[in-house]
C-alpha cells in the first residue's frame, strides 16, 4: 500500500505541475484570459504541497530526484494526450529508463 499511495501521490504533483504549467503557456504563448494563468499558479501553488505527502523517512531530495522521472513519463503521456505528439520509441525508452529511476531510488531495500 505504501508504494501505491507513494505513487498516486507523484502522479498528482506531476499533473499539477504540468497542467498548471499548460494554463500558463495558454495565456502567456496563446493569449487565453488571465484566469488561466491565475488559475495555473494556483495549481502550482498545490503541486509544491503534494510531496509533502510522500512517506516521512524520505527526505526532500530523494522525492524530488525520483519525481524527476514521473515527470518525464507525464510529459511524453501529456504531450501525446494533450497536444497531439505520438511519442516515438526513443520518447518511449526514455520514458521507461525514468520509470525504472523512480523504483531504484524510491522503492528499493536499503540496509
Amino acid at each position: 500500500m505504501y508504494i501505491i499511495k507513494s505513487m498516486i501521490y507523484f502522479i498528482m504533483a506531476g499533473v499539477c505541475e504540468i497542467g498548471g504549467g499548460y494554463l500558463i503557456w495558454l495565456w502567456l504563448r496563446d493569449g487565453r484570459s488571465f484566469w488561466h494563468g491565475i488559475f495555473g499558479a494556483v495549481v502550482l501553488i498545490i503541486y509544491g504541497i503534494i510531496p509533502t505527502f510522500q512517506p516521512k523517512n524520505v527526505n526532500f531530495g530523494k522525492v524530488y530526484a525520483a519525481y524527476g522521472g514521473i515527470f518525464i513519463a507525464l510529459s511524453i503521456l501529456w504531450g501525446w494526450k494533450v497536444d497531439k505528439v505520438i511519442p516515438d520509441k526513443f520518447d518511449i525508452l526514455g520514458g521507461v529508463i525514468a520509470i525504472l529511476g523512480v523504483i531504484i531510488i524510491m522503492y528499493f531495500p536499503r540496509n
